[in-house]
């Protein structure tokens, strides 16, 4: 996949100074926000949904516990659970709302297995499609992103399952 725009993260747009929660977090930051502005898709108890400001797909999602926590072996039962439940959600409102054919699920636990954000834990749901990495990168120079992200997050909260 080429992803030109993630080079403003790789850069340190939106990156905390810290590991400290205090420290610009934005798993910690996002959850103050409105749904809208911080592209949070649900909410739970203990986690919540929100989009990747920087995908490697349309409707890349990533799963975060509220509490800042860097390991997924520091999580409670109730956060495992919750990050689990939601994550099969987030699989049900992508496939309903894309058609996704399969997905690229996962946790990147420390910088060397390449979290970007360590500190915090959140887990990856990356869509695929068949050919999601076809000619256009490679002949045109092109990365296909059909819909906004804010139209991409409308989509998958309408369409979010409450089981």
């Amino acid at each position: 996949m080429w992803t030109p725009h993630r080079m403003a993260y790789i850069l340190g747009e939106n990156k905390p100074r810290g590991d400290g929660p205090g420290d610009g977090c934005p798993f910690c930051d996002i959850p103050d926000r409105s749904d809208e502005d911080g592209l949070v898709v649900t909410r739970g108890k203990v986690a919540f949904a929100v989009l990747n400001l920087y995908p490697y797909n349309p409707g890349h999602l990533m799963v975060c516990p509220y509490r800042h926590v860097a390991d997924y072996t520091e999580l409670t039962d109730e956060e495992t659970d919750e990050v689990a439940r939601l994550t099969k959600q987030a699989m049900r409102a992508v496939r309903e709302v894309s058609g996704a054919q399969g997905f690229n699920i996962g946790l990147n636990q420390g910088p060397v297995a390449g979290a970007g954000i360590a500190a915090h834990l959140h887990q990856h749901i990356v869509p695929r499609w068949a050919g999601d990495t076809n000619f256009m990168p490679i002949v045109g120079g092109t990365r296909v992103l059909p819909v906004l992200l804010r139209e991409t997050r409308a989509l998958l909260a309408r369409s979010w399952p409450t089981d």
